[in-house]
């Protein structure tokens, strides 16, 4: 007989952890969690920098590819997913930025009431413990530890004085009163650790009588009774099992996966399931569509520093003895996260919000770090915040192990194309401020570009993801949208999407604290109900 719980929640990741906490907190509630990867036993997670090993290979990484790019030259572009407890939290720059106000003003504009800016809010704060103490826009006492980097990079004050120098403000908290302006990331950090969801969430919650963890358990389909979810079929150590839900299904696979499995269980467009072969369980055309995603430039300098990451026999012994700090004192090199320093800005002075955002990392990044430069160097990575390209999530293969095809898209909007260029040119003018031109350098790959369509031509070449997709499973009430503000799936009773796939439109900035933000208040949603 196949075990039954309360709640089966499908992606132990950034959304997922959080909801097994929240729902087992009532020792009246039963939470099956599984999850397709392995724990999250691995150094390279908990130590901070390991981020360079995880991020461009297959480690605790699904490392999907995109379908051929046309607004890129026809290439495809790496697309990392976490692939282990805590997910994308588990294997990501740890940057903590919530997007800016008007992002869930302008959901709730859409028709998705209860989710303002002055609605989440609350949210953000309650999943938080911000070192830097409580105020008006933070938490303190939550689960998730938020802190300053505790060994950031001497370059980090030159990028910030350049930005400066170049017209842009100095903002010490992008999660405060004003996102706008440059400076250090705060980060999900804690003691000097990475403090993922599982970290964070999962942990606490695992002695719990009521919760049961499965990993290295991939989904293969939802089961019905009618149009009311009732379970999850999956692989598990080569066999095929299932576990039943009492009272609901939650899909936590983010943007990539929630849409594939609802499209393999019959839940999406007729025609595509027909052509597909996948008997139509529920029309809703809006499955896989709306993917968003942030594209990212990145400038590249190699620049002979110590307080730079790198290819050299200066670096390998600094790395080395960073690495005695780690392990003494939670110290050192080893607490980076690359991405140290950044900040929001607008391309354009007559926009009334920021359009691009930057992040300066302490190292020449080149292909997510698959490819490796000798000596040492610095990266300034500019994205454009609210693309208007609009790509899909669509089914490869019957077979639920073959990944989906992702194809977002990129630059097919012009307007895209030109906001790039724009911010392009705002990073160039940080690039040529005094700070920066007062250092030795080498620019590797952008010198020669100097008019509008040498620079488009680079964009084509070289712009890459920055690991931000959304909105495949869009919350609305359109013809378009597949969950409503609760979270549950139109047409299908017992079921609900909890992941960065419900965002309607991609907010301006990294997309894990929104994810998380989400499932706090989905939780309290489900948990009303169960009362």
């Amino acid at each position: 007989m196949n075990p039954i719980f309360d709640y089966v929640i499908v992606g132990g990741g950034s959304a997922g952890c959080v909801l097994a906490n929240r729902l087992t907190a009532d020792p009246r509630i039963r939470v099956c969690l599984i999850e397709a990867g392995k724990p999250d036993n691995t150094p390279l997670i908990h130590v901070p920098a390991g981020l360079i090993a995880l991020v461009p290979t297959r480690i605790r990484n699904w490392a999907f590819h995109t379908t051929a790019q046309a607004g890129l030259n026809g290439r495809r572009l790496l697309q990392p997913r976490g692939k282990t407890l805590g997910g994308s939290s588990s294997i990501n720059a740890m940057v903590y930025t919530r997007g800016h106000a008007s992002d869930y003003d302008q959901w709730a504009a859409l028709g998705n009431a209860g989710w303002s800016y002055q609605d989440v809010l609350p949210y953000f704060k309650k999943s938080e413990h911000n070192e830097a103490g409580a105020d008006a826009f933070h938490g303190t006492g939550g689960l998730l530890n938020v802190a300053a980097l505790r060994s950031p990079s001497a370059f980090d004050q030159i990028f910030i004085d350049s930005a400066i120098q170049a017209g842009f403000a100095f903002n010490p908290d992008f999660n405060g009163a004003q996102q706008e302006g440059v400076g250090q990331f705060q980060v999900t950090h804690r003691n000097g650790e990475r403090c993922s969801t599982a970290k964070a969430f999962l942990q606490p919650a695992k002695s719990r009588a009521n919760l049961t963890v499965i990993t290295q358990a991939q989904a293969t389909g939802i089961q019905f009774e009618g149009k009311r979810a009732t379970g999850i079929e999956y692989r598990h150590q080569g066999h095929a099992k299932s576990v039943r839900a009492r009272r609901e299904v939650i899909l936590c696979g983010g943007a990539i996966q929630s849409p594939h499995l609802l499209l393999l269980s019959g839940i999406g467009a007729t025609d595509e399931l027909a052509s597909a072969g996948i008997p139509l369980r529920h029309h809703l055309p809006g499955v896989g569509k709306n993917l968003q995603d942030h594209l990212d430039f990145t400038f590249v300098f190699r620049c002979a520093s110590q307080s730079l990451f790198g290819m050299s026999a200066g670096s390998v012994w600094r790395t080395f003895k960073g690495f005695w700090s780690y392990v003494k004192h939670r110290h050192g090199l080893l607490t980076t996260n690359f991405a140290e320093a950044g900040g929001f800005i607008r391309s354009d002075p007559s926009l009334t919000i920021p359009d691009m955002q930057l992040h300066f990392c302490i190292a020449m990044v080149v292909e997510h770090g698959k490819r490796l430069l000798r000596g040492e160097g610095y990266s300034l990575h500019v994205c454009q915040l609210r693309p208007q390209s609009r790509g899909t999530v669509s089914l490869q293969s019957t077979d639920p192990m073959v990944p989906p095809l992702i194809d977002p898209r990129y630059l097919s909007h012009e307007e895209d194309m030109t906001a790039m260029v724009s911010g392009y040119k705002a990073t160039r003018r940080i690039l040529d401020a005094p700070a920066f031109r007062q250092q030795a350098r080498q620019e590797l790959f952008t010198h020669e570009a100097q008019s509008d369509s040498e620079i488009r031509h680079l964009i084509r070449e070289r712009a890459e993801t920055i690991y931000h997709p959304v909105g495949t499973c869009k919350m609305g009430s359109d013809a378009m949208a597949v969950v409503d503000v609760n979270l549950k799936v139109h047409g299908i009773e017992a079921l609900r999407v909890v992941d960065a796939s419900v965002m309607p439109t991609l907010v301006g900035g990294n997309t894990n604290a929104p994810t998380i933000m989400i499932a706090e208040k989905a939780a309290d949603l489900i948990l009303q109900q169960f009362a």
